[in-house]
């Protein structure tokens, strides 16, 4: 049984702006599918053209809080996860803290005076989806807010940690002080690749934590960038995946299981030397709705299972349910009880 507190998350708070486009809009915007970006001057105008379709929908997003809401619901314990982030004083920012509220999740917002919530355009052509991030508030975190008694304390509480690395752009401070707070108590500490762009421009920042990084997350794509910044000669993603489970360890750190996940194709586990490969549960193309949360919700459902202790295939498995209940839905949303057994 998982205790209240357990799991703690932190990251970029962002409302998704989801809508249905065409290649002429990605082509507009030079954005590509199944890829996640930092919006620049030329995607802004982007976000109002998305708001004014007739399909859009806003839902609470940002991916470490997609995970973390996701192992809520499969936990269906209350209060059993945090989650720390930055937010504006704004209507968007409400949106956020009453879906959080929803959700069962224990959310400490930092709220920021000037800036505005951050939003992220999710582009869907084909049930494919692009991400566009405008972080504006979520940039402001800082770590004088982790800091304080009353938000360090769940830190404190917390028995695993998990940070998406698109953190690593807005306060790898912060990431070191609970890395470090992991390590030093026998934590378990949790990260994601999260996309090519961070293992390509924020390779430094990455290396740095991924000494007490006791889970590394990824999919096929950012591994294989991964591989291919660090001279490794291959696109094999079960040499990648072993290779990333035995790069160097803080003292104190036991290994590092390596967990990388192909779309349609099986789930990669590399742990002490060895690599593991799990089938995913198929879905009909016409039952797709879209992909955009599929790897967040396969590490809520994997983080639901490793919070009880149990065994590495049993967190596969309930990763693997997780992201196909979400792929059948718009955004990261999911029905009321999760059917996992």
């Amino acid at each position: 049984m998982a205790s209240e507190g357990v799991l703690l998350g932190m990251g970029n708070p962002l409302l998704d702006i989801s809508a249905v486009v065409d290649h002429a809009f990605l082509a507009k915007y030079d954005i590509k599918l199944n890829n996640a970006i930092l919006a620049e001057e030329k995607h802004l105008p982007m976000y109002d053209e998305l708001a004014s379709k007739g399909n859009v929908e806003y839902i609470a997003g940002g991916a470490t809080q997609n995970s973390i809401r996701v192992a809520q619901w499969m936990l269906q314990i209350p209060g059993a996860t945090s989650y720390m982030g930055c937010i504006g004083k704004d209507k968007f920012g409400e949106e956020m803290k009453k879906n959080a509220q929803a959700a069962g999740v224990n959310a400490r917002y930092y709220e920021d005076e000037a800036a505005p919530t951050g939003t992220c355009a999710v582009c869907v052509v084909g049930g494919e989806r692009s991400l566009v991030a405008n972080l504006s508030a979520a940039n402001c975190y800082k770590s004088e807010h982790l800091k304080r008694l009353e938000n360090w304390a769940l830190v404190e509480k917390a028995k695993y940690i998990y940070i998406a690395g698109f953190f690593l752009t807005v306060s790898p401070d912060s990431i070191q002080l609970v890395a470090e707070h992991a390590a030093a108590n026998k934590k378990v500490f949790l990260m994601n690749l999260s996309a090519p762009f961070i293992c390509e421009f924020f390779r430094d920042a990455q290396e740095k934590v991924l000494l007490y990084v006791d889970y590394i997350f990824g999919n096929e794509t950012e591994a294989r960038i991964f591989a291919k910044v660090r001279g490794w000669e291959t696109e094999n993603v079960e040499e990648i995946a072993l290779k990333i489970s035995q790069l160097p360890l803080a003292s104190g750190k036991q290994k590092r299981i390596a967990v990388i996940t192909q779309g349609a194709d099986p789930v990669v586990v590399a742990e002490d030397g060895q690599v593991k490969t799990f089938p995913v549960i198929l879905l009909p193309k016409e039952k797709l709705v879209d992909t955009n949360g599929a790897g967040d919700a396969f590490v809520g459902g994997f983080l639901s299972q490793l919070v009880q202790q149990k065994g590495i295939e049993d967190c596969v498995k309930a990763g693997c349910y997780a992201a196909n209940v979400i792929i059948q839905r718009s955004g990261c949303t999911y029905p009321e009880k999760p059917d996992f057994n």
